[in-house]
């Protein structure tokens, strides 16, 4: 089989030879990639000569939720999807020189199938500048195949947990919603005094040598967001690009009540008022927010997400 330059998308390509198998390494552009990949979405349709297949698909449908997280992530000042996109493709639709490390794919639609990476491709559909990604291509494997590299990769890796991946927000240089909401939430966990003070799971588990942390960093972090911000991305984006958010209308006000201070940048009234609400419930409950056993609430994930939802509604 031999596909010409005009019937092909041609591109640098490295061999690379694993125990699953051998694949191929390139980079494909967005156009490209969007144009060529499809997704053998693991589900049944009714009425369609192609049920068989579907239903032996082994790709889970898309999160249309996941999808618009990520069609606004793409166009933020530093997207980036550092990450290989596997695919598949047929013998008849590609081809490999090994002397000149040269890949060609037949430039049509639906050309490969997507064995990871589907949201990712979902999402760079609406990239508006130059977005390159880097593609892992196996030729000629079996369905069964797909599958297994598929699970594989699903169960094996480990999700970043949220407090984690929140902490990290510490080592920001620019403003945000989720740097200043971390910041309030380490304070209150770190300020002696605090009645949040070493009651909070800075990494999502347990501090080895300290006992009593009851509510993880991620609960705290994602509360105070939603008071201060409607699209935290938006706003993070808006900062590393060296401009400021508007200020709030009546109505963004009304939804996300500490917002005119977020944007004033006075933090302290943000984090005053959250530490004067959970300081109210250990005076009002002292028992109920000291004692750590079973079946009692306040100072664990219910009490304090619902104080953090009380001290929004009760600003306005």
């Amino acid at each position: 089989m031999s596909l010409t330059k005009s019937e092909s998308i041609e591109f640098e390509c490295l061999e690379v030879e694993q125990p699953m198998g051998t694949f191929y390494v390139g980079v494909l552009s967005k156009e490209q990639l969007t144009k060529i990949a499809t997704a053998d979405i693991r589900s049944l349709e009714g009425g369609s000569e192609r049920e068989f297949l579907r239903f032996t698909g082994f790709q889970r449908p898309l999160v249309e939720g996941r999808v618009r997280e990520l069609r606004q992530y793409v166009n933020t000042f530093d997207a980036g999807f550092p990450t290989s996109i596997l695919l598949a493709i047929e013998p008849d639709n590609a081809q490999y020189d090994e002397k000149r490390g040269v890949m060609w794919i037949r430039d049509g639609k639906d050309v490969a199938v997507v064995i990871d990476g589907q949201h990712r491709i979902a999402g760079l559909e609406s990239a508006e500048d130059r977005f390159d990604s880097i593609v892992a291509i196996f030729v000629d494997i079996p369905d069964h195949e797909k599958a297994t590299i598929f699970a594989t990769i699903n169960l094996k890796q480990t999700r970043v947990r949220k407090s984690l991946a929140y902490e990290l927000f510490h080592y920001a240089e620019k403003r945000s919603p989720q740097k200043t909401a971390h910041d309030i939430a380490v304070l209150l966990n770190e300020r002696e005094g605090s009645p949040l003070w070493h009651r909070i799971k800075r990494l999502g588990v347990a501090t080895e040598g300290i006992k009593g942390e009851t509510v993880a960093q991620a609960l705290i972090v994602e509360g105070i967001i939603r008071l201060i911000s409607r699209d935290p991305m938006a706003d993070r984006d808006t900062y590393h690009q060296g401009k400021k958010p508007n200020p709030p209308d009546e109505d963004e006000s009304d939804r996300h009540p500490f917002r005119r201070f977020f944007v004033e940048e006075r933090d302290s009234v943000i984090a005053r008022n959250a530490f004067n609400i959970f300081e109210a419930a250990s005076e009002v409950w002292p028992v109920a927010w000291q004692e750590i056993r079973p079946g009692n609430v306040l100072n664990r994930t219910t009490g304090v997400h619902s104080l953090l939802r009380f001290m929004g509604t009760s600003y306005r």
